[in-house]
């Protein structure tokens, strides 16, 4: 007999293959290793001449070169640079979990749910210069398909051929925790066996770095010393440091993974979403739209607080952002016998935007599978009115029997995203 579709139980969702393009490397190998070495920073000083000198903001975290190199020149003219990025990730992760579908049944039960934050911002800002001083002929005939938010996704279903549930994601700096979580629960609603999940951010270019200087949201006392600027938790900390890339991740339903003799990297439990409802740019002071965040994962998790072991923090390296997260988990965890373990890891790699939740999220499930909690660089002196472990400086092994954490994704308009991953062990 058929149940109704409302009470057929929720299907497990585990992670079968990740792919990683950041500013300190491209692979999933390379950045993991660097980051919990903590030995690499991947911000440095900003040396496009197109940047006006009055900006103050002078760093930032660029891919190395090279990460376009797949593409060729007719291609790298219809596609962003957040595209390309988006498709190098894709191919590194549906390699990593051997997942090449052929057939039309497979092809239409996966699906794609990638997400930008700020897309074709360098593209608008010159196709513009060109329509003005040159003349509407001088207008790329892919201007439009190139800054549309929704054509990563697309281009990633066009390649492989997917027609699941075909999604993008654009919630400011949540989009990549969004869209994981969205892909999340596609998978266990049934609308998809396979989702291919993430989301990129482009380089920072002129127009958005001046945006964001102008809200005294970007880090300036560091301009000389590029890989001590991004900062979370430090007292010193002033702003965060605006970087690139993208992060994806293939989730599968559990039996179609284990039944294909796929390498489960770990199993994604639960995801929590609110609203500050505050102010349009500022977190809560207290911290309640976090904590609501973080509760609302570990309760669809079906876990207590106190089977969390870590946290990787959304903690951007702004005064306010730091501390109201920190009062968020400080609240969550105040009667439990142990804290969690607490790291940015954007000391390292900058704020990627759109694309920090899925990276972070890649990272998170990293650390659950292999026990090591990566650390926060630059963290010297904390400043957020709350103890806890935030693992400065050197990464710390995490020993635990099954290991479950948090990560969080924040972004402008108080809108909150919390993921909930656990290492994985054979079903019960």
């Amino acid at each position: 007999m058929t149940l109704p579709a409302r009470l057929i139980p929720a299907r497990r969702v585990v992670v079968t293959g990740v792919g990683l393009v950041t500013c300190l490397g491209i692979g999933k190998n390379k950045v993991w290793n660097r980051l919990i070495n903590g030995d690499r920073c991947g911000i440095r000083r900003i040396k496009d001449e197109e940047f006006p000198p009055s900006i103050p903001c002078k760093i930032a975290g660029y891919i190395p070169e090279g990460a376009t190199d797949l593409f060729t020149a007719t291609e790298q003219r219809h596609l962003s640079e957040g595209i390309m990025y988006t498709l190098t990730a894709a191919e590194e992760a549906l390699t990593d979990a051997n997942w090449k579908p052929s057939t039309q049944e497979q092809l239409e039960k996966t699906g794609v749910a990638v997400g930008m934050g700020l897309n074709g911002m360098k593209e608008i800002y010159t196709t513009a210069d060109r329509l003005f001083n040159k003349g509407y002929r001088e207008v790329n005939p892919f201007f439009m398909p190139k800054i549309l938010i929704n054509m990563a996704a697309g281009h990633v279903s066009l390649k492989y051929g997917f027609q699941g549930p075909n999604h993008a994601v654009s919630t400011a700096c949540t989009t990549g925790l969004h869209a994981v979580g969205d892909a999340f629960r596609f998978i266990q609603r049934g609308e998809a066996d396979v989702m291919v999940a993430g989301s990129a951010e482009e380089s920072p270019n002129p127009l958005i770095v001046a945006g964001f200087s102008r809200m005294r949201a970007l880090c300036t006392k560091f301009n000389d010393c590029p890989a001590e600027a991004s900062r979370p938790f430090d007292k010193d900390r002033d702003g965060f440091v605006m970087s690139e890339g993208a992060g994806i991740l293939i989730l599968e339903e559990m039996s179609h993974a284990i039944n294909r003799g796929a390498s489960i990297y770990a199993e994604v439990l639960g995801y929590g979403l609110s609203g500050d409802a505050h102010h349009m740019t500022a977190p809560r002071t207290d911290g309640q739209g976090a904590y609501r965040c973080m509760m609302a994962a570990i309760k669809d998790a079906g876990v207590n607080p106190e089977d969390i072991g870590y946290i990787n923090a959304h903690a951007t390296s702004t005064p306010l952002g730091d501390r109201a997260e920190s009062q968020a988990i400080g609240r969550i965890f105040k009667e439990c016998n142990h804290k969690p373990l607490v790291s940015s890891t954007k000391g390292a790699l900058g704020h990627m935007l759109g694309a920090a939740g899925c990276v972070e999220a890649v990272i998170t499930v990293l650390s659950c599978h292999s026990g090591v909690a990566p650390p926060t660089l630059n963290l010297h002196q904390p400043d957020t009115g709350v103890e806890l472990d935030y693992v400065p400086l050197v990464s710390r092994k995490w020993n635990a029997d099954v290991r479950t954490a948090l990560t969080n994704s924040f972004g402008f308009g108080g809108t909150n995203g919390t993921l909930c991953i656990r290492s994985f062990s054979d079903p019960v």
